[in-house]
């Protein structure tokens, strides 16, 4: 099986398809992008400089014929947390890459100052091309190509935040719907690729055919077993499509763990409005769609189609961290509004988390009180008009809180936590503390055990376990981002031992191997590895993985609690 890497230099304007290196071999998805990255960059370097890469990476059973594989891994030096990234994203693009054979595409180098390029991908050829989308947000840049290439075509782009090079900005990539909906929103990567004068990415799907697959027979066996186990699980198989990631709104309130006006409190009155049920019930009642999949393959459908009260298209449905991020966070309770906020960041390119933190800081610091949300909604729009405190809100929380000389600011290595309180989750808390990708939740979702009793149960207000679960968590988290997996499928597997031997003997199947439970472990355990190993060589010491203090300071109600791990016990998490 022929595995391929298209590199492009934006200096030259060469692209070149090569074999992969066989120190890659058997990486996918975050496994690839980090081990390139730690490999091939400088890790002193500066993010926005020529020695960055820039790496997308399907996972190993991206463009596979099983359910929810499709994700895609952008990885690159972060320029806002200064480390390793990687940041993850459905949609189409990732897919289609994998079926035209192409494991990775690097890019490297800068293109002259003021010149704009796309990237054309198509089976066997690339190309740069001049862009003809400069200077525009993500929703015209897909409307402009999608007249031009047509809807077939998978997109990736950046609006006017990865143009400015704005520390929290996004890569979007299109839905199947064509819209650029699907973010890999964490870590700056959208200024790393706006740095290298990189606009957009054309994914041709013309002649890509079925991927070769050791042992037919067996994968499609084993293929249907594993999406069966997806749709007959609670989670998976209902709730997320009913409820979308919304669905936690409530759980996470109940547990005291929602933070809300910038971490003061764990609970928000306003939650119902902001839940799953409200989101559904109001995606029924204006005609909008419920049960959308962010990418083909998936059987979980948690995505849908929010409209306003005018039947007309907004956004797509909001995630949890979204909501959370405008909703709790920022005193705003109005679902619509949150809606507005996701399509304005979608559109100009903007990790939703960050700037929804960065906007609750701005509150604290009294530029607009907690809940006014037309306001904060017409300061995201500076952010493309590139005004002086648009360029701040759009670098996210951790410099908007040093602008503005702020104590309480909730980030870890330069970027923001999300939607669960470190006090009232601490399993999360180790996560956000430990993880080289800066607070980020998804690295190791310790929500599954400390509120959803997903693959064991331990007590989220306790000390005792913690340590051992976001280590396992971190551990699963990079073997499914290598892989291709969703959070929401990594959830059946680790609460049904059958699904775990499903996803071994998947790979099994199209590789033609004998991997074991164990080995899946053993992958992850590597990409951890190969990460702090790059972090460490940037200059990160165990003091980086520490959460704020005001976290071991401040009491949060309802359970009066602060995270109390201690700093030894956070050192260790890691030893993998």
């Amino acid at each position: 099986m022929e595995f391929t890497i298209l590199r492009v230099d934006m200096t030259s304007g060469e692209c070149r398809f090569e074999p992969l290196p066989g120190e890659y071999t058997g990486l996918g998805g975050r496994g690839l992008t980090s081990s390139i990255v730690a490999a091939e960059v400088e890790p002193s370097c500066s993010p926005l400089g020529p020695r960055n890469k820039l790496v997308f990476a399907p996972g190993l059973l991206g463009g596979a014929n099983c359910a929810n594989v499709n994700r895609i891994s952008v990885g690159c030096k972060s320029p806002l947390t200064g480390g390793i990234k990687e940041s993850n994203a459905g949609g189409v693009p990732g897919g289609q890459l994998a079926a035209l054979g192409i494991n990775a595409v690097v890019i490297e180098g800068l293109a002259a100052e003021g010149r704009w390029h796309m990237l054309e991908i198509g089976k066997g050829h690339a190309r740069l091309v001049p862009s003809v989308a400069h200077g525009l947000n993500n929703y015209d840049v897909v409307s402009r190509l999608a007249g031009e290439y047509g809807k077939s075509c998978g997109y990736i782009s950046i609006g006017r935040a990865g143009e400015y090079r704005l520390a929290a900005s996004s890569i979007a990539f299109t839905d199947q719907d064509a819209r650029p909906a699907r973010h890999a929103g964490r870590g700056g990567a959208g200024a790393v690729m706006g740095a290298k004068g990189l606009k957009a990415i054309i994914v041709n799907p013309e002649g890509s055919s079925p991927l070769p697959v050791s042992d037919a027979k067996a994968f499609d066996k084993t293929a249907g077993c594993f999406a069966a186990i997806l749709k007959g699980n609670p989670a998976s198989g209902k709730s997320l499509a009913d409820y979308g990631t919304a669905a936690l709104i409530n759980i996470v309130n109940e547990a005291g763990g929602l933070p809300t006006r910038n971490f003061r409190h764990g609970r928000f009155k306003g939650h119902e409005s902001l839940s799953g049920e409200t989101l559904h019930r109001l995606t029924r009642k204006r005609g909008g769609r419920v049960a959308r999949g962010c990418m083909p393959g998936c059987v979980i459908q948690c995505s849908g189609t929010f409209l306003d009260r005018g039947g007309r298209y907004v956004s797509k449905w909001p995630e949890l961290e979204t909501i959370w991020a405008f909703g709790p966070n920022a005193g705003i309770d109005d679902l619509d509004m949150v809606a507005r906020y996701d399509r304005l960041c979608d559109d100009v390119g903007v990790d939703t988390i960050d700037v929804g933190s960065a906007l609750s800081l701005l509150m604290e610091a009294g530029v607009l009180p907690f809940g006014y949300a037309g306001a904060a909604l017409k300061l995201v729009e500076e952010i493309s008009a590139g005004t002086a405190m648009g360029r701040v809100l759009g670098s996210g929380a951790a410099i908007t809180g040093k602008v503005f000389g702020l104590r309480r600011v909730p980030a870890v290595k330069g970027q923001s936590l999300s939607a669960f309180d470190p006090r009232a989750i601490k399993g999360q808390g180790v996560t956000y503390a430990t993880t080289p990708m800066g607070a980020d939740h998804t690295a190791g979702f310790a929500v599954a055990a400390n509120l959803l009793n997903v693959g064991g149960r331990v007590d989220p207000l306790g000390k005792d376990g913690q340590i051992a679960l976001s280590r396992r968590m971190q551990i699963a988290a990079a073997a499914m981002d290598s892989i291709g997996l969703c959070l929401f499928a990594g959830l059946a597997v680790l609460d049904n031992p059958e699904t775990q031997s499903c996803v071994a003997d998947m790979l099994n199947a199209k590789f033609g191997l004998t991997l074991g439970a164990e080995d899946i472990a053993e992958l992850g355990k590597k990409v951890l590895r190969v990460e702090l190993d790059f972090n460490r060589r940037a200059g990160f010491t165990e003091a980086a993985d520490r959460l704020p203090d005001f976290f071991s300071d401040e009491e949060i109600a309802p359970h009066a609690a602060k995270f109390d791990i201690a700093a030894q016990d956070l050192d260790s998490v890691l030893n993998v």
